[in-house]
């Protein structure tokens, strides 16, 4: 008898563990398989949450289909504790595996809301925006320009939210002095700038930042990424280029910014000056001149006067020969890469045509009709027109 109930015992035993391991490969495989989500969520945690509490929100979202199954996988993969503090896109479909990484990796957060200060040629703005999931795009939540308009509610209360992202956003042609300028505006920074950084050494892009970070140290970061693109530009460049250095490449790109902003005129602006360049010619060019009055600090705010073309400044290409000995902006990565290899054209005149861009040409003559047409536009821009 005893012999008996030992082989129904071990039986039971043997099952058991049969369906045990069935269990858990099938919990596996619900750990694994694609979610129920149908559509993009932002999932919160807060600062001292645990899994737990993501899991059951995660399961009322209809992001997972058991929120024990949830835990127990991050209990398994040993990520219960990693558990990090932020706002995260969860994607439709997206698997319990997929979510638990995501919510344990860490660093930047991945949706939420986002405020992003927007250094300008003519002025520094502060957005806030909130990420969709739906449609996975940003909506502006509030604008304002902090030397101008009261500061808004929202933004107040978004700077103090932990989940909030911080961006600094760096556009092409703006001067070394408005970006300083602009930094020590945001009050979200901290540290003294206590030198100009050298103009065009700072790299037009958008910069991830945080409370607290000091100013220094994301011009720094600016520098080192312009160190990059500049050499990059200049190993890739045409072999043929009148200009001697990766320093004049960038006091050509800096012209070309600061002359266009068409973007598939780059090209043909850099054969103009570099056409110039190989004959002998002044570049001739007024972004030069208005950096000799300002020295990039501030915007000039109307147009030349006959005596500041005629000045004699160390930029003011009417008068001097060749490139200026600094640039007069920093460009961003399609005007290095212009000024690196410009395309063949026989221009060397450009002026407005009225739309945006410019009319080039090989003649004076023919240069001469082209100004002769942007005065003309000019004109009857200046004239009121009569009502009826």
């Amino acid at each position: 008898m005893w012999r008996h109930i030992a082989s129904n015992a071990v039986t039971m035993l043997i099952v058991l563990l049969f369906l045990m391991g069935g269990l858990i490969l099938w919990g596996r495989g619900q750990y694994q398989a694609a979610g129920p989500l149908e559509q993009a969520i932002c999932l919160q945690v807060e600062r001292g949450s645990n899994m737990r509490r993501v899991s059951v929100d995660l399961e009322d979202r209809g992001a997972v289909s058991s929120s024990t199954i949830f835990r127990m996988g991050a209990d398994y993969a040993e990520k219960t504790s990693q558990l990090k503090a932020g706002s995260y896109l969860v994607d439709p479909g997206a698997s319990m595996e997929e979510i638990v990484d995501i919510v344990t990796r860490g660093g930047a957060s991945t949706c939420g809301t986002e405020v992003v200060y927007r250094i300008g040629v003519n002025r520094l703005g502060v957005q806030v925006r909130e990420l969709d999931p739906g449609t996975n795009r940003f909506e502006e939540q509030a604008s304002f320009t902090p030397a101008e308009d009261e500061t808004p509610e929202i933004y107040t209360e978004k700077k103090a939210a932990a989940d909030t992202r911080f961006r600094v956003a760096l556009a092409e042609g703006v001067t070394s002095w408005q970006v300083v300028e602009s930094l020590k505006a945001m009050d979200v920074l901290e540290g003294a700038v206590d030198d100009l950084p050298p103009e065009g050494s700072l790299a037009p892009d958008s910069y991830e930042v945080q409370p607290g970070d000091d100013r220094a140290a994301i011009i720094a970061r600016m520098q080192e990424a312009q160190e990059l693109r500049v050499a990059q530009a200049w190993l890739n460049r045409d072999e043929d280029l009148p200009i001697e250095s990766p320093e004049e490449l960038l006091v050509l790109a800096s012209i070309i910014e600061k002359e266009t902003g068409v973007a598939n005129e780059r090209g043909q602006v850099a054969s103009v000056f570099v056409n110039r360049l190989n004959r002998g010619m002044r570049l001739q060019t007024d972004p030069t001149v208005i950096y000799g009055v300002t020295e990039g600090k501030g915007v000039l705010g109307r147009g030349l006067r006959q005596s500041e073309l005629r000045a004699a400044t160390p930029w003011n290409t009417y008068v001097i020969e060749g490139l200026p000995p600094t640039p007069i902006a920093n460009p961003g990565i399609a005007s290095l890469e212009a000024a690196a290899r410009p395309l063949e054209t026989p221009y060397v005149f450009f002026v407005a045509d009225g739309t945006g861009g410019h009319a080039f040409a090989e003649t004076l003559a023919e240069h001469n009709r082209n100004v002769a047409k942007w005065r003309e536009i000019e004109r009857q821009r200046a004239t009121p027109s009569s009502g009826n």
